[in-house]
């Protein structure tokens, strides 16, 4: 008798993620830790405080599954002053964190069949959930050292069964951002297949280089046909909160809305309330993101230091090391094992975050991430070892 195997086979063989594995290795090693992405400094006090009075003061019983009104109404009067969007509360749902807004976003979208066009490098998430769905992930390589997108490249990757894009920009690994014409031309695009775009915008707010975020959704035919997915975690350093939210309009919205009611159907209403308090105080940001720029000054200036070459920067808690613009003749995989095992330093392969990767097909096998939001005495210890163990390879 023929018998069905136990666990599903986009999770069967499924291996742990690199953020997890090199974490874990950095735990049992006692390796300092610049490789999965979380900021090691005190929370902003004003959110804790926000979020004890909340406790104390508020309801903890189930809020309304798409969220605290006053979450919604605070994500679209944050997202109306800083980046012009017109939202309304009912388009948007509260989610725990940005993950299940983008688990939510495909089960909403995708069907048994549909193609999802994913640029990679990519949150190691996507493709998994696109298949989970029913559908077929296609790769649309980004290359260093700028990343950029390509219009032709999208064209020969499009085909009848294609249904959405994802879009992650900022990008995370790489810490680029997409350029207004970039946008414009995914915009067209979109239009021109008919096609829903789910945006991963959680780096929105991290950005170094003095422009306000653009959104995908504000390009023109765009309203419509985009997800936009944020997150308190990364707009506020507190990624234990899984606080994040989706956009979306008219069908889309209320999809969406379905579907995270069979998911988490609602998450920590303390939280919600601190989170609505704290998109309100622009101080909060404005510090906050001027620690973060003088520890990406200071990591950049100590790998430099070191003679190795760091990548193009402008958001994200990341920067990105070129080994072999470095001279190093090492891949990403085998730098970050031996720096983590012999320098005592734990940092990712971007290699890992290509789909293609798993295979060799295509991927960039030389840069290497460093997260750099960590106290000042940790990235200096960090420094020293990697400086140290470079020399000696």
């Amino acid at each position: 008798m023929k018998t069905r195997p136990r666990i599903h086979p986009v999770y069967a063989e499924m291996g742990t993620t690199v953020f997890e594995r090199m974490s874990a290795l950095a735990r049992e090693t006692g390796a300092i830790n610049l490789g999965q992405g979380f900021p090691d400094g005190p929370p902003p006090a004003p959110l804790l405080e926000a979020a004890a009075r909340a406790l104390h003061e508020q309801s903890n019983q189930y809020p309304p599954s798409v969220g605290l009104p006053a979450l919604r109404e605070a994500v679209c009067a944050h997202y109306a002053l800083t980046q012009g969007l017109a939202l309304a509360p009912s388009e948007v749902v509260v989610t725990s964190g940005a993950t299940e807004a983008i688990a939510a976003a495909v089960l909403a979208l995708v069907s048994e069949g549909d193609e999802v066009i994913l640029f990679q490098p990519a949150y190691d998430a996507y493709a998994p959930m696109v298949r989970r769905a029913g559908g077929l992930p296609v790769s649309v390589l980004l290359q260093p050292p700028h990343f950029r997108y390509d219009a032709a490249a999208l064209e020969a990757a499009v085909t009848p069964r294609t249904r959405a894009i994802m879009l992650n920009d900022p990008l995370n690994p790489a810490g680029t951002v997409a350029s207004a014409d970039e946008l414009e031309m995914i915009a067209r695009f979109c239009t021109r297949h008919d096609l829903v775009a789910i945006c991963d915008e959680v780096w929105e707010q991290v950005r170094f280089d003095g422009a306000a975020h653009r959104s995908l959704m504000a390009c023109e035919g765009m309203a419509e046909r985009v997800v936009k997915i944020g997150s308190a975690g990364k707009i506020f350093g507190l990624t234990g909160w899984k606080i994040g939210w989706m956009a979306a309009k008219r069908d889309l919205g209320s999809a969406l809305a379905r579907v995270h009611q069979f998911l988490t159907f609602t998450t920590a209403v303390p939280l919600q309330w601190a989170v609505a308090e704290g998109l309100e105080r622009a101080d909060i940001l404005d510090g906050l993101h001027a620690d973060w720029a003088a520890s990406r000054a200071r990591l950049k200036a100590g790998l430099e230091a070191a003679g190795l070459t760091v990548l193009p920067n402008a958001a994200t808690w990341f920067l990105c090391i070129d080994l072999a613009a470095s001279g190093i003749a090492l891949t990403d995989r085998e730098f970050s094992e031996r720096a983590l095992r012999e320098a005592g330093v734990a940092t990712v392969p971007v290699s890992a975050l290509y789909e293609s990767g798993q295979n060799g097909q295509g991927a960039p096998s030389h840069i290497v991430r460093l997260c750099f939001t960590k106290p000042d005495d940790v990235l200096d210890e960090a420094l020293e070892r990697i400086s140290a163990w470079v020399r000696g390879l």
